[in-house]
């Protein structure tokens, strides 16, 4: 596999060639643009999830968006490593590599696209030396997957972390389901449940099923599927996978529970047919969780789930994950992950950490109709009559200073295509501030209230504290 260099002349007629088709103006395939209204929503999603985090102790970092796949692969488990985006080798590097005889993948790209948070996080404990020994960090940016997009699903997605590393105390995973729980309160949500299992739990219950632990992984992947496929889904693929019919089945009856079974009925259920010591201190862990969240906002909304799989590969304790009645799929998930740290430095590390999906929080938000009121745009828009641009400036100026957020009218134009422009979609403003030579000789401005219509002339010095009454003022006759 070769490339050639082109030719100056070629170039040129490639680009006028690309320039007489036409261009897509769609971003990639599960990428988005995001318009001011979007941006509005996301900020305040983010604002809640911030200021709840930062409560609970969690301080921010932020991470590279570019890894060295050494530092991603072989983390996420065989579907995370084939959804990695990777990047390819720079220029010299890139053609000696295709000028090869024989080109593998590895050949081509040693960075790839973040995947999650994650792991990023393990890879920055092992770099510093100088962190808390508890440390507690929240992290919100974006994230890759090379995945198939869908309804709340995208390539380029943004996930909201929180973690503590360092412990082995139970009180860290309490700690972080309460902060979860409280920013899905803050944000309206009633109805969410937090799903809970322990991944030793479910390499017992494979074992016990006559599973060869070999094939864990990959049974583990499909029964990850469950909420999205059902029981015959995962029993198809179970099958497809080689996992023989009697014990697929008989592991899809191991996990499968009743709505009308408690916590208690589970957990009894499940240590009487796993019958083992470890398979009762990590369902004890389970129940110790629920128990000690009794106090807090995660009260009453965490349920024991053995089919909760968490198909990453990296969880080593108890998982958990969100769900709401009306998304297939979940709000976010977590769980332990005692190894992963060690996997970059000499020492092990203990964590454990949860991460919401922005994304799938904002579909439901808006789909329910549960955002409140968001100010998109200026406060006011001023138009001018008659006066000159310089002293339309100093004015928008000086009403910046009083904190309010203007946008001038650029062009000469009727004072009514003026106010129409500031009522228009996109913009919005709830109120106009008229400028003409009365109001510049006097220091005022006429401000009209653009839904009810009602109008008062105020000093240019006095309008950020006269705005407010004016836009609560009755429609004007």
């Amino acid at each position: 596999m070769r490339f050639g260099i082109l030719s100056p002349n070629c170039r040129k007629e490639r680009f006028i060639g690309q320039a007489m088709t036409q261009i897509s103006t769609k971003p990639p395939s599960g990428m988005r643009d995001f318009l001011p209204e979007e941006i509005a929503r996301r900020r305040y999603v983010i604002g809640r999830v911030r200021e709840i985090y930062e409560q609970y102790g969690f301080q921010p970092i932020e991470t590279p968006s570019i890894e060295n796949l050494s530092t991603l692969v072989g983390k996420y488990g065989e579907e995370g490593d084939q959804l990695l985006y990777r990047i390819l080798h720079r220029r010299d590097a890139l053609r000696r590599a295709l000028d090869e005889e024989q080109v593998q993948e590895a050949d081509l790209a040693d960075l790839g696209l973040r995947y999650d948070l994650t792991v990023p996080l393990a890879r920055v404990i092992a770099q510093y030396g100088n962190l808390p020994r508890f440390f507690k960090r929240y992290q919100i940016q974006p994230v890759w997957r090379a995945d198939r997009p869908g309804r709340g699903r995208f390539r380029e997605f943004y996930q909201c972390d929180v973690d503590v590393t360092g412990t082995s105390s139970l009180l860290a995973e309490t700690d972080v389901l309460s902060a979860v729980a409280r920013v899905l309160q803050s944000l309206g949500f009633e109805d969410f449940t937090i799903q809970v299992n322990h991944r030793k739990l479910l390499t017992m219950m494979i074992s016990s099923v006559g599973i060869d632990l070999a094939d864990e992984e990959s049974a583990l992947v499909a029964v990850d599927k469950l909420g999205k496929i059902g029981e015959e889904g995962v029993l198809k693929e179970l099958d497809q996978r080689g996992i023989e019919g009697p014990k697929a089945e008989a592991l899809l009856q191991l996990i499968a529970t009743d709505k009308t079974e408690d916590n208690a009925a589970i957990a009894a259920r499940l240590s009487s047919a796993l019958g083992s010591d470890k398979a009762d201190t990590a369902i004890a862990q389970l129940i110790e969780i629920i128990e000690t969240s009794a106090t807090g906002p995660a009260a009453g909304r965490l349920r024991l789930s053995p089919g909760l799989a968490r198909g990453l590969g990296y969880y080593t304790g108890p998982i958990f994950e969100i769900t709401v009645d009306d998304l297939a799929g979940s709000l976010g998930g977590g769980g332990r992950y005692d190894d992963l740290v060690g996997m970059f430095g000499k020492q092990a590390v203990p964590a454990v950490g949860f991460s919401l999906g922005l994304e799938r929080i904002l579909l439901v938000m808006e789909e329910r109709g549960m955002y409140p009121p968001l100010q998109v745009g200026p406060q006011l828009v001023l138009c001018s009559m008659g006066v000159d641009t310089s002293q339309v400036f100093k004015v928008a100026e000086e009403l910046r200073q009083q904190g309010l957020r203007v946008e001038i009218y650029p062009e000469p134009a009727k004072l009514g295509k003026q106010l129409q422009y500031a009522d228009s979609d996109g913009v919005r403003a709830p109120c106009a501030a008229i400028l003409g030579e009365d109001e510049l000789e006097n220091g005022s401005l006429t401000l009209k209230a653009l839904e009810s219509g009602a109008q008062e002339t105020v000093p240019v010095s006095e309008v950020a504290a006269r705005l407010g009454a004016l836009l609560d003022a009755p429609p004007a006759d």
